[in-house]
């Protein structure tokens, strides 16, 4: 394990990911997306009577589903990196509870799974552990409910906002075994361009990813088109669309090789989600269920997965703050 350039970390012994599990609500599993999904829920509530607690409940079903797919217990997990957007982490609090594994509460937004592999892969080549889990998840009316008005509210939908994904990814790492293997992570900074608006988080959000990606490009000597694809997480059309002409500003080309996992998991026109997707678990679902699936099948080799994060909170909101944004990068290779 070795740091190169500025921010960026490879590994002499590449951390494999060895099982991937998906779960996602009855709106995203009516998208493109929809067959890659393990755990396909048929009710947002999941039973519970809060949507909070549905959360949790999701969070709790994904962990085990990606147990039972690994044919592994609780007891073979050495740490467990996991966060969501509610307040303090809960929905990962009480869902991962009863597991009683080791746990890191992260909060990185929308880039909580880019945060959580990371964390996960430099604890696994750092022989710290053989055997971890990462993941992450949101809900849609959990986060609309602490982030923007209750859905009892009725507020109109601006044309730049996003769906909060009703999802859960979570993955195994470990240090044998076979699958994707984690080459190297570049791990973020945050980028603040003076941002205030909620209901444009793409726009909040892109400046970081692309820094995170030139930083990434330049750091390992690579170029845009030695990636398969580059996968961004979650900055939605219209960020997507900012993020190519930064990028392009600045000399790089991504046309070609860019894609978002907002972009992708939902049909907007169909679906009328507007923006696209956001949320923790759209960037989770998305490679936990397709891009793992794209991988195992070689149809993609290597993948940069960029999961995009928009800092803020209702306290900052409150404090008048800019919504700083962050991105981490993961790239990941299948022989």
């Amino acid at each position: 394990m070795g740091h190169i350039g500025k921010q960026t970390i490879t590994f002499d012994n590449p951390p494999i990911i060895t099982c991937a599990y998906a779960s996602a609500g009855p709106k995203e599993v009516q998208g493109p997306l929809g067959e890659y999904f393990d755990n396909k829920l048929q009710d947002e509530l999941l039973g519970e009577d809060s949507w909070e607690k549905a959360e949790s409940k999701l969070i709790r079903q994904t962990v085990q589903g990606l147990l039972s797919k690994a044919n592994k217990t609780p007891q073979d997990i050495k740490y467990l990196f996991a966060g969501d957007l509610q307040n303090q982490v809960i929905a990962s609090t009480f869902g991962l509870l009863d597991f009683n594994i080791p746990f890191f509460g992260l909060y990185g937004a929308c880039s909580t799974m880019g945060e959580s592999m990371c964390l996960a892969a430099m604890t696994v080549a750092g022989g710290m552990a053989d055997l971890v889990m990462a993941g992450t998840s949101s809900h849609y009316c959990a986060a609309e409910k602490q982030f923007r008005f209750p859905l009892e509210y009725g507020g109109q939908r601006t044309m730049t906002q996003q769906w909060t994904a009703t999802a859960s990814g979570f993955v195994l790492i470990g240090n044998s075994g076979t699958g994707p293997k984690i080459q190297a992570v570049t791990p973020g900074k945050m980028v603040d361009l003076g941002i205030k608006d909620t209901f444009n988080m793409g726009a909040a959000m892109a400046p970081a990813a692309i820094d995170t990606i030139l930083t990434h490009l330049e750091d390992t000597n690579q170029k845009p088109s030695d990636f398969d694809a580059i996968v961004t997480g979650d900055l939605g059309n219209c960020g997507l669309d900012i993020a190519v002409d930064i990028a392009n500003k600045l000399g790089t080309d991504l046309s070609g090789v860019i894609n978002d996992c907002g972009k992708l998991i939902y049909d907007d026109a169909a679906e009328d989600t507007h923006c696209g997707g956001s949320g923790c678990g759209c960037s989770g679902s998305v490679f936990a269920g397709y891009f793992y699936s794209q991988l195992i099948k070689r149809n993609i080799k290597k993948l940069l997965l960029v999961p995009t994060g928009a800092l803020m909170s209702p306290g900052s909101t409150q404090q008048g703050h800019t919504i700083p944004g962050v991105a981490h990068a993961v790239s990941i290779v299948i022989d």
